[in-house]
C-alpha cells in the first residue's frame, strides 16, 4: 500500500485540497474523521500480529480462525464458517495448515459423529496467548488515559459498529444474549 503524503506545501493549495476532499458531489456529514481512525487503527491493531504471525507463515486468516477455535473450545466448523462470514474453500486451506502444524485439533462431535469440532492444541493456545498480549498491550496503551466511563463508551461504540440482527453464536455469547452453551472466556 503506497503512503498518503499529507505535506503542506502552502495554505493556499490546502485550503484548495480539503475544498476538493468535500466536493459538491460528496454527501454532507460524512464522518471521515471516524472512517479514517478507524481504518488506522484496524491496520496498527492487527499489524503487531501480522508481524509475529509471517514467522510461522500465517496470516490474518490463520489468526482469526485460531482465535475463535481457541476462545470457544469445540466450536463447530459449520458455526465457525458463520462467525467469520466465508466459505468452505476460504477455510479449507487455512485450516488444514493450522490441523497439520499442531495448533488445532479437530473431533467428531459426541452426539453426532459427522460434526467437526475444533479445539486449539497447548500450541495454539501459546500462539493465540502471544499475539492476544501484543493486542491488549497496544488495547492498554490507547485506554490508560480514559476514564472507566470512556471505556464502556469505546465498548458501546465498538458494539454499535456491529450487525446485530444476524443469530451468530458467538456474538450472541459476547453480548450475553444467547446460547448457554457457548460461553465467552473472562
Amino acid at each position: 500500500m503506497p503512503d498518503i503524503n499529507f505535506s503542506n506545501p502552502s495554505a493556499a493549495s490546502d485550503s484548495k485540497a480539503s475544498e476538493g476532499r468535500s466536493s459538491a458531489t460528496a454527501p454532507a456529514g460524512l464522518r471521515w474523521d471516524i472512517i479514517e481512525l478507524l481504518f488506522f487503527a484496524y491496520r496498527d491493531f492487527v499489524g503487531d500480529a501480522d508481524h509475529e504471525l509471517e514467522a510461522f507463515g500465517f496470516g490474518r486468516a490463520h489468526h482469526r480462525v485460531l482465535h475463535f477455535v481457541h476462545r470457544y473450545p469445540g466450536l463447530k466448523v459449520a458455526d465457525l464458517l458463520d462467525v467469520l462470514r466465508i466459505t468452505k474453500q476460504s477455510l479449507g486451506r487455512v485450516l488444514k495448515q493450522l490441523l497439520d502444524e499442531g495448533y488445532i485439533v479437530q473431533k467428531a462431535g459426541n452426539n453426532d459423529r459427522r460434526q467437526r469440532l475444533l479445539f486449539a492444541t497447548a500450541k495454539g493456545e501459546a500462539l493465540v496467548a502471544k499475539l492476544a498480549g501484543l493486542q491488549t498491550d497496544r488495547l492498554n496503551r490507547a485506554l490508560s488515559d480514559i476514564a472507566p466511563s470512556g471505556v464502556d463508551a469505546v465498548r458501546q461504540f465498538l458494539r454499535a459498529m456491529i450487525d446485530r440482527d444476524d443469530p451468530d453464536k458467538v456474538l450472541e455469547a459476547i453480548f450475553g444474549t444467547g446460547n448457554a452453551t457457548v460461553k465467552a472466556k473472562e
